[in-house]
């Protein structure tokens, strides 16, 4: 790690012990006995202490952890996926391929840097070879609806997040030796929109955006978060190459993008009659939970960033 990763982490250290302190006081004013706003606040934030030592740790053993990393990541979002949606027996050669076949082969591409190869392999060529693969088993029950679930999960699960680690690949000019930033810079801006559009829409939020899908969900708590986050995303203008009202405009972009997306999977959530993803993260749900905006904003993200900051 070089100093302005370990400035950042040691930023985020100090916050998550701030809350830490918060959430310990909040608990003892409370008494001992179960209280269950404040028991899921320190559940919380006993998960993000965890999950910044699991990316941090893998920040510290360099590229190929981080890419092992979200390869992890990336099976166990998908296996939430599939989980939740019904298959038949025919299915099976196709959530094969996709688990053992594809999702190597989407970070192996990474790995080896053959961009023209991992930003389409996904969308073309696996989205033709799944609907060749379950018509073999000859079941056309539902078959459009079952083909297009596998395909959207491999879309979310797979393809989506694994432009996070995709980032590592950008050959920018000035930025060699710091991708990692890029990442902490992604996931630390959009992760933060999120909690802040919360804390907004609890303190001021009235008018729900979209009731059906997100309850939670409030115009006062949009636009408090997306533009805290935004301006958070300004400041921190040093950890990436842009300046500061390039980063601001690109933190305003992807927090969009992360709120449109979290919006996506409530809809979907709420199609299959569930309200979280799995329960693999004490207090957060599970996977896809805490990645669903990160999935809407890592791709864009990466393809900004190319267009304008790789000659």
């Amino acid at each position: 790690m070089d100093r302005h990763t370990l400035l950042l982490f040691a930023g985020i250290g100090s916050l998550l012990l701030l809350a830490s302190i918060v959430g310990f006081v909040l608990k003892w004013r409370t008494g001992v006995g179960p209280n269950p706003v404040i028991d899921n606040l320190n559940a919380r934030i006993k998960a993000w202490w965890l999950m910044v030592a699991v990316i941090g740790f893998a920040f510290l053993l360099g590229q190929t952890a981080v890419i092992l990393l979200f390869y992890g990541v990336s099976f166990y979002a998908l296996r939430e996926f599939i989980t939740l949606v019904p298959t038949r027996s025919s299915d099976y050669p196709a959530l094969v391929a996709a688990f053992y076949f594809v999702l190597p082969m989407q970070y192996l591409l990474i790995a080896i840097d053959w961009y023209g190869m991992f930003s389409i392999f996904v969308p073309v060529y696996v989205f033709l070879l799944l609907p060749i693969l379950a018509s073999l088993g000859g079941d056309s029950a539902r078959f459009l609806e079952r083909t297009s679930k596998v395909q959207w999960g491999l879309m979310l699960a797979v393809f989506c997040i694994s432009f996070v680690p995709a980032l590592l690949t950008l050959d920018i000019p000035g930025f060699e030796g710091r991708h990692l930033l890029l990442i902490a810079y992604l996931v630390v801006v959009v992760q933060l929109s999120d909690v802040l559009q919360y804390v907004c829409g609890k303190l001021f939020g009235k008018r729900k955006i979209a009731p059906n899908l997100s309850p939670s969900k409030t115009v006062e708590g949009f636009v408090g978060g997306i533009a805290l986050a935004s301006l958070a995303g300004a400041s921190l203008w040093w950890i990436t190459p842009f300046n500061p009202w390039q980063a601001g405009l690109v933190a305003l972009l992807i927090n969009l993008l992360g709120f449109f997306g979290g919006l996506v999977m409530s809809a979907i959530k709420r199609d299959r009659g569930v309200k979280d993803w799995g329960h693999m993260i004490e207090g957060h749900g599970g996977m896809l939970d805490r990645l669903d905006s990160v999935c809407f904003a890592a791709p864009i993200f990466f393809h900004v960033v190319r267009y304008w900051w790789v000659p």
